[in-house]
């Protein structure tokens, strides 16, 4: 289990189902526009399913004792609020990863997602062994494209029709982040971007 305050990221867990669906239900259309959508089979392929709950943890469990994942759910205050997934780990050469994450609509703009995001990227570069962490982001989601802002991201480009998302090929913009840029930490200079704009804000 990773935390800061009332942020919490703990690994996904079976019994998560009702909670994990009752907040998707909540936030069906919030979410729509940004999550992953199975592209249409080929004429001779296999046509795919959306998994079941049961089948994405089983998944995701998997992939975690692989080592090529690291799946969490997001808590605050003690409740479920969202999902935090460290996916596509790569070893050898390369040593790097991709986040992706999905939040609760009545808590964003609470500095959840940043803060969760700056846990799991102190824990891949500290504890795992991780290089790299990318965060991959459609140019129109303004919303997520602040959270890698804020925790000081480099933007490095465009992926032109990257992922199949809400029924097509959607391009994306690509946030980095090596371990020799964040020494500290990432959650300690997310801290410090906090604390120096609640400066600025009461100094108005």
């Amino acid at each position: 289990m990773l935390a800061d305050g009332e942020v919490v990221l703990r690994p996904i867990k079976l019994r998560d189902q009702r909670a994990w669906r009752e907040v998707n239900r909540r936030n069906r259309d919030w979410l729509r526009p940004w999550e992953a959508t199975i592209p249409p089979p080929a004429p001779s392929g296999p046509v795919a399913h959306r998994p079941t709950y049961r089948q994405m943890v089983r998944h995701l469990r998997s992939e975690a004792g692989a080592g090529r994942m690291l799946p969490f759910v997001i808590e605050y205050q003690g409740r479920l609020a969202g999902q935090l997934t460290v996916a596509g780990i790569t070893w050898g050469s390369m040593c790097s990863g991709h986040i992706g994450y999905w939040v609760d609509e009545a808590v964003a703009g609470r500095g959840v997602v940043p803060t969760a995001v700056a846990l799991a990227v102190d824990h891949c570069f500290r504890t795992v062994g991780l290089h790299r962490i990318e965060v991959c982001i459609r140019p129109e989601n303004r919303p997520s494209r602040r959270v890698v802002e804020k925790l000081g991201f480099r933007e490095e480009g465009l992926r032109p029709r990257y992922l199949h998302i809400d029924g097509a090929w959607r391009d994306h913009l690509v946030f980095a982040l090596t371990a020799e840029e964040v020494p500290d930490g990432l959650l300690r200079r997310w801290h410090r971007a906090r604390a120096q704009r609640a400066q600025r804000t009461e100094s108005q």
